[in-house]
């Protein structure tokens, strides 16, 4: 399966990396690549856990643009 990620580079220069249809699906690298490996795994984790616990893998999301 594919989940949508995002990166971003937070003020330290650390990278993060989250899953937005996984609330709580975070996870950070010194690297983008390394965030990507990182927050791959933390995908893989958080399905486990919603899984045992009986909740729908994945939440709806809606993404737009707003122009401003």
């Amino acid at each position: 399966m594919k989940f949508p990620i995002t990166v971003v580079q937070d003020e330290d220069g650390v990278y993060v990396a989250e899953c937005p249809i996984i609330p709580g699906c975070v996870s950070q690298g010194g690297t983008e690549d390394e965030a990507i490996v990182n927050v791959g795994e933390a995908i893989r984790v958080c399905l486990e856990v919603r899984a045992e616990k009986g909740m729908p893998p994945t939440i709806p999301i809606r993404e737009v643009e707003v122009a401003v």
